[in-house]
């Protein structure tokens, strides 16, 4: 590691901790030239694979897009900013346990609308009405039936649960074709 101060690249690791819950590694270092000591921080670089979206076209992840869509269909709801948090990494997770490198935009809106459905029904119709593009009071009625019927949504089957663990990327993964 370079030393910042006199540019001189022999630097020792004084000390290393974990921090971040574990996600990163913080390393304190000392220049063996000019004596200075200086913080490093080191941590994996996930990737997150791009999305295809209905027209075709593909896009990066935009974690921002999905933290102010959960954030819309909460407003003004009593969900503790911990449990969105907790949502979106689950959601950025399961995401990245598929290994794919692209995959199609709506497994993400089927993720968002699982992990709304367990913070907040209203949240959750709030944002299946949106994403599914109500056209009546008609389709609020129904997919509010199924909430309490406990229906899933589509009635796809769903892979072995080996293979994924949210009822979204199951229902979403045999529709899905494999990127390539």
């Amino acid at each position: 590691m370079r030393c910042p101060f006199c540019d001189e690249q022999d630097t020792k690791v004084i000390d290393s901790r974990l921090v971040a819950d574990g996600d990163q590694v913080r390393r304190r270092r000392q220049c063996q030239a000019c004596e200075e000591r200086f913080t490093t921080f080191e941590s994996a670089e996930l990737v997150m694979p791009k999305l295809i979206k209905s027209d075709g076209t593909r896009v990066p992840f935009d974690e921002q897009k999905l933290t102010s869509g959960i954030q819309r269909a909460l407003e003004k709801r009593p969900v503790s900013v911990e449990s969105i948090e907790a949502s979106i990494h689950r959601i950025q997770a399961s995401l990245r346990a598929t290994g794919e490198r692209e995959l199609k935009s709506r497994i993400v809106g089927e993720l968002v609308m699982d992990e709304l459905r367990k913070l907040d029904q209203v949240a959750y119709v709030r944002f299946a009405s949106v994403y599914r593009q109500f056209q009546d009071i008609e389709e609020f009625s129904q997919e509010i039936d199924r909430m309490r019927h406990d229906v899933p949504e589509h009635g796809n089957p769903s892979l072995d649960t080996d293979q994924t663990d949210t009822p979204a990327l199951n229902r979403l993964a045999s529709q899905s074709e494999p990127a390539t």
